[in-house]
C-alpha cells in the first residue's frame, strides 16, 4: 500500500510542473513517432524482399536492363516458357510506371492479356468491388489494387490517369501479394498502344508460376539458358529477389532509417533524464522533508522512477498513436523500377515502440533516483 501511495504522490508532484512535463512528453512523442515510422519502413522493406519457403513466382526480365522502360522481350517467348518442366503458368506483362526511380506514390500499370487476367490474376485477387466481367467488357478498364485505390481515393467508375495512361476503374481488388495490392491491371493491347514506342508483340516481363518452390532456381536457369542466344536474352529471378534488386534504393533507405530509430530511443533517454534532473533540482528541500517524515531511500527512488515512467509512457502513447493514425490514413509507400514497398501501420510495432520507450524512460530515471536516495536529509536541506 505504501508503494502505491508513493506512486500516486509522484504523479501528483508531476502534475504540478505541467509546462516542464508537457514539453518533455511532446519531445518524447516526436521521438516515438519517428521510431514507429522507422519500424514501418523496415517492416515494409522486409515484407517486400524476404523470401519464404512458399514462394513460387519468378520474374523473367530482359538481361542487363533495370527500368521497365528499357526491358523489351518478345511476347512469343511465353509459348516456350510454358513447355519447360515445372512451369505452371506464364503471364506476359507490359509495365508502365509514373516514375522509375525511388519515389512516393508511384503508379504501376500492368498490362495483361484477357485470358491471363481471368485465368491467373483472377485466382489470386479478391474483389472488394466490381467484377472480372466488368473488366473484360471494355478495353480501357482497370483492376486497381486496394492499396493504390486507398492512396488515390479510387472507386468503381472513376476515371484514372497517370503516366499518360487513361483508364476506367472496373474493379478494386485485395490480394496477399504486396505488388498486386499496389498495381493497376489493364488490358495488354491497350497498354502497349498507350505506352508509346512499345511495339506490338513485345512485353516488359513474364511472371512465371512454378509447381514446386524447390524448383525456382532450376526453372529460372532453364529459362535463361533457353533464350541465352536469342535476340533478347533474359534474366530470371524469384519475385522477392527481383524486388530486392529493383528496390536497392529503398533497402538503403531502410538501413539508414535503423539509425533514426536508435537516435529516437537516445532522444527519449535524454528527454526523460533532463526532465527528471530539472524536477529534482527544484524539489531538493521537498525531498529532504519527505525523508524526514519517514520516506526511506528506496521509496524516494521509487517515486522518481514512477515519475520518469509516467513521462515516457504518456509521450510514447501520444507518439505511437499519432504514427499509427498517420500511416493508416496516409497509405504511404515507396516505389522504384516498377515495384512498390508499403509502409503499413501495425499494432504490434506500435506496442513494441511504446514498450521500448517506456523501458528507456525507466532506465533514464534510475541514475537520478539512486543519487537522490543516497542523499542524506542534511545534505538535502543544505543544497536547498
Amino acid at each position: 500500500m505504501t508503494v502505491l501511495r508513493t506512486a500516486l504522490l509522484a504523479v501528483r508532484i508531476l502534475a504540478r510542473s505541467r509546462v516542464r512535463a508537457s514539453l518533455a512528453v511532446l519531445g518524447i512523442a516526436v521521438a516515438v513517432f519517428l521510431l514507429c515510422a522507422e519500424r514501418a519502413v523496415h517492416s515494409g522493406v522486409a515484407e517486400a524482399t524476404s523470401a519464404t519457403e512458399r514462394d513460387t513466382r519468378l520474374v523473367v526480365y530482359r538481361a542487363n536492363r533495370f527500368c521497365p522502360f528499357t526491358s523489351r522481350i518478345p511476347e512469343r517467348y511465353v509459348d516456350d516458357i510454358v513447355k519447360i518442366p515445372g512451369v505452371r503458368s506464364a503471364v506476359p506483362m507490359q509495365i508502365v510506371v509514373s516514375n522509375c526511380r525511388a519515389s512516393l506514390d508511384v503508379v504501376v500499370f500492368r498490362g495483361v492479356r484477357a485470358t491471363d487476367a481471368e485465368r491467373v490474376i483472377g485466382q489470386r485477387v479478391r474483389f472488394l468491388s466490381g467484377s472480372m466481367a466488368e473488366f473484360l467488357a471494355r478495353g480501357d478498364a482497370a483492376l486497381v489494387g486496394s492499396a493504390l485505390a486507398d492512396r488515390r481515393r479510387l472507386n468503381i467508375g472513376d476515371r484514372f490517369q497517370s503516366a499518360g495512361v487513361d483508364v476506367i476503374v472496373a474493379g478494386v481488388v485485395e490480394a496477399d501479394s504486396l505488388q498486386d495490392r499496389n498495381a493497376c491491371y489493364v488490358h495488354l493491347p491497350f497498354l502497349q498502344d498507350a505506352a508509346g514506342g512499345v511495339q506490338g508483340g513485345e512485353v516488359t516481363q513474364f511472371e512465371v508460376e512454378v509447381d514446386d518452390p524447390k524448383q525456382l532456381v532450376q526453372v529460372a536457369s532453364s529459362i535463361d539458358e533457353l533464350f541465352a542466344t536469342d535476340r533478347a536474352p533474359t534474366s530470371t529471378r524469384p519475385e522477392k529477389a527481383f524486388v530486392a534488386r529493383a528496390a536497392e534504393d529503398l533497402v538503403a533507405i531502410a538501413a539508414f532509417a535503423g539509425w533514426l530509430g536508435i537516435g529516437a530511443l537516445v532522444a527519449v533517454f535524454a528527454l526523460v533524464a533532463n526532465a527528471i534532473v530539472l524536477s529534482l533540482e527544484a524539489r531538493t528541500r521537498e525531498i529532504a522533508v519527505l525523508q524526514s517524515l519517514g520516506f526511506t531511500g528506496p521509496l524516494v527512488a521509487w517515486s522518481i522512477v514512477v515519475e520518469s515512467l509516467v513521462i515516457a509512457l504518456l509521450g510514447s502513447i501520444v507518439g505511437g498513436g499519432a504514427a499509427y493514425a498517420v500511416l493508416a490514413f496516409g497509405h504511404f509507400g515507396l516505389g522504384a523500377e516498377g515495384v512498390v514497398v508499403e509502409f503499413r501501420p501495425s499494432l504490434l510495432v506500435t506496442a513494441t515502440a511504446i514498450s521500448l520507450a517506456s523501458l528507456v524512460g525507466i532506465a533514464a530515471g534510475f541514475v537520478p533516483a539512486i543519487s537522490v536516495a543516497r542523499r542524506s536529509i542534511v545534505e538535502g536541506l543544505k543544497a536547498a
